[in-house]
């Protein structure tokens, strides 16, 4: 089905993009799976080709647009390209973190941060989860503690996406550890901060071109003038942003799923079996008659929660409904996709065997299944 979400302005975005993941991503991607990291000339080469912050203002070095379309174009062309895990560093700059840097810092800040951000000389990341609490951010243990014009930190952080290249985490404390939500606040603490350290890159089933990692707070003195808003008000930051978070996700999971698609689509129409192509037997054909189905489905929902969020209208619950169903999709899509490859999906050179692995975090990170239902079912009063 044709898609009239986008105009001509952001085609030619999109296939200035694709030539960049072309060039820049696709011949390097093994090394960074083998690296469990990618190099920080990434994020340089992104920012110096205006892929980096289009929604901060010119005069930082971003793109001035608040259209979070190109946001979408850039998240479905690393997945189409197969180099989604690669790139959701990328996108997690420039989705996730960025408003927090746009819309909570005063002029200072905004100085001092955002041509960094915008260049890529200055990698982001947002550190939220702890061990031990999962989705409870209320019952988080991190603290800091103020002292004159500093605060003192203490605590660590786990699952950090970019958290070995990060230079600025945004991260969550308890300014008043007596409160739980009320108690929350949000301060960036920088590269070469004394007593912040970076435990091991973890290792994941999946996405292994993601640095991944633990971080430990030990005494750490951040000036107040690395707080970001008022004291605690952290908590209602955080939630302030879970809407677009949640659809940048959705976005990259239905694109996964049409590259899944796509991939054995084109392998079983090659591959015989029985002196025929695998995708003449029937059970084939109804197979990816429903993914194709499903795909479409996806994609018209999140087509309009895009287009919802551009116009400043995206509700919680609709994000949270795109962000499960989209994931559960992805999850549902490149097992079936697999299947399909018979023995070779299973083999790490198809890039259907990443896709599996890459998939199996979508349903977990940026709220669990079960916690979007949770909203979804407030939303409903119930």
């Amino acid at each position: 089905m044709e898609r009239t979400i986008f105009d001509e302005e952001h085609q030619m975005f999109r296939e200035s993009f694709r030539r960049f993941v072309e060039k820049e991503m696709t011949p390097n991607l093994a090394d960074w799976e083998k690296a469990g990291i990618v190099s920080r000339d990434l994020f340089a080469a992104a920012g110096a080709n205006g892929f980096l912050a289009m929604q901060a203002p010119t005069e930082f070095g971003g793109g001035g647009s608040d259209d979070f379309r190109y946001n979408a174009i850039i998240g479905e062309e690393l997945y189409y390209a197969g180099t989604g895990g690669a790139g959701l560093g990328i996108t997690l700059h420039n989705d996730i973190t960025l408003p927090y840097f746009l819309h909570l810092t005063d002029d200072e800040q905004k100085q001092r941060w955002l041509p960094g951000i915008c260049d890529g000389s200055l990698i982001t990341a947002v550190a939220m989860t702890e061990p031990g609490i999962g989705s409870d951010l209320a019952s988080m243990s991190t603290t800091a503690i103020r002292d004159g014009d500093h605060y003192v930190v203490n605590g660590s952080k786990t699952f950090i996406t970019n958290g070995i290249n990060a230079d600025l985490v945004v991260t969550a404390v308890k300014t008043d550890p007596s409160l739980k939500h009320k108690g929350m606040s949000l301060v960036v603490l920088e590269r070469g901060m004394e007593g912040f350290e970076r435990g091991r890159n973890l290792e994941k089933i999946g996405q292994h071109s993601q640095d991944t990692a633990e971080l430990f707070f030990r005494d750490v003195q951040v000036p107040t003038a690395n707080r970001l808003g008022h004291e605690g008000e952290g908590f209602l930051m955080l939630v302030r942003n879970l809407a677009q978070e949640r659809l940048s996700i959705a976005i990259a999971a239905v694109a996964a799923s049409k590259a899944a698609l796509g991939w054995t689509l084109a392998y079983t129409k090659e591959r015989k079996a029985f002196g025929q192509p695998i995708a003449s037997f029937q059970n084939s054909r109804f197979k990816l008659a429903e993914v194709k189905t499903e795909v479409e489905i996806g994609q018209t929902f999140v087509d309009r929660c895009l287009a919802a969020l551009v116009e400043g209208n995206l509700a919680a619950d609709e994000a949270a409904m795109a962000k499960w169903w989209c994931t559960e999709l992805q999850k549902r899509t490149v097992d079936t996709c697999l299947q399909l490859h018979g023995g070779y999906g299973y083999m790490t050179e198809y890039p259907i065997a990443r896709a599996y692995c890459d998939a199996r975090i979508s349903t977990i990170y940026g709220g669990a299944t079960e916690i979007m239902k949770e909203i979804i079912g407030k939303g409903m009063g119930i």
